[in-house]
């Protein structure tokens, strides 16, 4: 368990005052420029002996991400763009972070900004965050208005500008292309790889695109040593992560843990444990609803870290727990979250254009058992074809939660599939 003195997110509950007097006396902005002095290369060391891992998901070293950038700027500017799209379902973390304590956001972008030689930062906000938008403005303006920000920030003798971009609400656009694509008044569409961010990115500069998770702990990590961030968790999967847990638990929450804590620790002592008792866990997704579920046989003693669920043949994701008991109608569900990715397809790539529909239309016959047993193989087969064969990772999204269906539960799907043409013949 996570004791006190090592948690980064203080105000994750809003308790305390959000703006600059009391990010300051939670220890934000102290002596940031004592971090800056110290060199590039020194930061992105620190960040590389750390062991972060990206908290949007894909768990790319960020310390390694940042050294692809470019080691001098040239005839084009450097930009860092963070990626504040939080549209995945279950995930609220960065939403929380921008909410009530916006000033580790921007400190952090100060920070990365520095160590990738940008002058200038974006925050891509979700559409639907308005009152996080709102909150993150005032807070770029007391950042300003302090010297923080702006013209030789901190005192450093380095300028960085800090500007918020609003979304229109489009999951696409947490891609990171679709993101760069969005943010130059273009369709949000994924971008072709190569060319990656680092060599072209916005504008067709060199751009590094980073979770505000990611970003906001970065001060923190600098400030109290690499060594410090990774004795926290377990080998390649250290630190703290934010855990967004809700469903059927009797107390929902975001909550910052360390990395590979007994998912059943997790539940228990945060949640106030499952609906009805541990007994009554059906399956949890672990990871965000891009990720494949896990039944509860496996749930006894999954660890949440990004490799032990990859072991699993799951994923942490953005780390956000959708746990269900066994009230749960889980092929619904599953089916619900393909609707949720056959409506977000940009529709660029076939295999995900055509696939996704595909896939949501069975979901739909296999949720009242209107298929034959050998459509689960037929199934199955399309999800392998959408998977691994799109621009971006959204076919890849919308394939694994139906293949962990099948992995786990195919004898529900059967059984509704003989049920039914059990009754249509005694009819």
């Amino acid at each position: 368990m996570l004791s006190d003195k090592d948690r980064i997110f203080t105000n994750l509950y809003g308790v305390h005052d959000w703006r600059l007097a009391g990010a300051r006396a939670r220890g934000a902005w102290d002596n940031t420029k004592a971090i800056l002095d110290k060199g590039v290369d020194w930061i992105i060391d620190e960040m590389k002996k750390s062991g972060l891992r990206g908290r949007g998901g894909a768990g790319f070293p960020t310390g390694m991400k940042w050294s692809f950038m470019p080691k001098e700027v040239k005839d084009r500017p450097h930009y860092l763009v963070v990626n504040a799209d939080e549209s995945e379902p279950g995930t609220c973390k960065d939403r929380d972070i921008m909410r009530h304590d916006p000033h580790l956001l921007i400190e952090g972008c100060l920070v990365a900004g520095f160590a990738m030689r940008a002058n200038a930062g974006y925050i891509y906000v979700r559409g639907e965050f308005y009152n996080e938008a709102q909150h993150l403005i005032a807070a770029i303006k007391e950042a300003y208005d302090a010297g923080l920000l702006g013209k030789n920030a901190c005192g450093s003798g380095w300028d960085f500008d800090l500007y918020v971009h609003r979304g229109a609400g489009a999951y696409i656009c947490g891609e990171e292309t679709a993101l760069l694509e969005s943010l130059e008044g273009k369709k949000g569409m994924p971008r072709l790889k190569p060319p990656f961010p680092a060599g072209a990115g916005l504008y067709g500069c060199p751009t590094t695109v980073n979770n505000v998770e990611s970003i906001a702990v970065a001060p923190t990590i600098l400030r109290r040593g690499a060594a410090w961030f990774a004795g926290i968790g377990r080998p390649n999967n250290t630190g703290t992560k934010l855990f967004c847990i809700s469903g059927h638990v009797n107390r929902p929450c975001n909550v910052e843990e360390e990395m590979g804590i007994p998912l059943r620790e997790l539940i228990d002592r945060h949640c106030g444990g499952v609906r009805g008792g541990w007994d009554n866990l059906l399956a949890v997704i672990p990871g965000g609803a891009s990720v494949p579920l896990l039944p509860k046989s496996i749930c006894d003693n999954q660890l949440m870290d990004f490799d032990s669920l990859r072991d699993q043949r799951s994923g942490l994701g953005t780390a956000a727990v959708i746990v269900m008991d066994k009230s749960t109608d889980v092929v619904k569900a599953i089916a619900r979250l393909s609707y949720f990715y056959k409506h977000e397809s940009c529709g660029q790539c076939t295999p995900c254009r055509e696939g996704t529909g595909w896939m949501w239309r069975v979901m739909e016959r296999m949720v009242t058992g209107n298929a034959r047993i050998e459509e689960i193989d037929a199934l199955e087969d399309v999800t392998k074809q959408v998977e691994g064969h799109t621009i971006c990772a959204l076919g890849d999204a919308a394939a694994w939660p139906i293949q962990g269906l099948i992995r786990h539960f195919r004898p529900e799907m059967e059984r509704r599939i003989r049920a039914r043409t059990e009754k249509l013949a005694a009819e």
